[in-house]
């Protein structure tokens, strides 16, 4: 069985949205499959793609979402189970970022815009915590 990283992602300074210091209730829980460098891994991911899921968490009522990792070509996205938990989110160049602590990564997502997503922008993020599980 393939071991996967539990990824912790917390909003990091995003000014411009608002968010001056940041905010660590709010962000992502990610079940990630990585390979030696700290990079998500395709070939890992085809093999345990089931359990890739992924946790948006909010202090808003109606933000939290539970979805999926998903893969195709280059892009990495996060795609969630419902309609109301808004359109799916894309991490920007994620195939290019090793995901360890410390490390900021982009995603686009709908808390930046309104709750269908529309008008979204892209956030910062930072790992905060990664742990083989």
């Amino acid at each position: 069985m393939t071991r996967l990283t539990r990824l912790t992602l917390r909003l990091a300074r995003n000014p411009e949205a608002g968010f001056p210091d940041g905010s660590p209730e709010r962000g992502y829980v990610v079940m990630a499959p990585l390979d030696a460098d700290h990079r998500l891994d395709p070939a890992l991911w085809q093999a345990s793609k089931e359990r890739c899921t992924v946790h948006r968490f909010s202090p808003v009522a109606g933000e939290s979402a539970e979805g999926v990792l998903t893969h195709r070509g280059s892009n990495w996205r996060f795609a969630w189970d419902d309609d109301d938990e808004g359109p799916d989110e894309d991490g920007w160049n994620l195939a290019a970022h090793r995901l360890e602590p410390l490390a900021y990564v982009t995603i686009t997502s709908p808390l930046a815009g309104s709750p269908t997503g529309e008008g979204g922008q892209p956030l910062v993020y930072q790992v905060t915590e990664a742990v083989k599980v």
